[in-house]
């Protein structure tokens, strides 16, 4: 957890214990859960957001650059008719 080991927590919280003092610690430690928690889920929400512009993106650059359907059949029976003829 962030590159810390179990000897330097232990080391914090008594530090914090010294300084904080035993009443207030437990307040703290919610709060900064919390604050943790809603980082997570803001940071979460984000990258939700970011690969979902990607796929939309991405879909739309898939899309075929010609939508009318009157083309589209016209190349189809010319493709047809160039098929029957080799």
């Amino acid at each position: 957890m962030f590159g810390l080991g179990f000897g330097e927590l232990v080391l914090i919280l008594i530090i914090a214990l010294i300084f904080i003092g035993p009443k207030k610690l437990p307040e703290l430690a919610k709060g900064l859960g919390q604050g943790m928690r809603e980082f997570q889920k803001a940071a979460k929400g984000l990258t939700d957001q970011l690969q979902e512009e990607t796929k939309v993106t991405s879909i739309e650059e898939e899309k075929p650059k010609n939508l009318n359907p009157e083309v589209e059949v016209k190349d189809s029976q010319n493709n047809s008719k160039d098929q029957t003829h080799s």
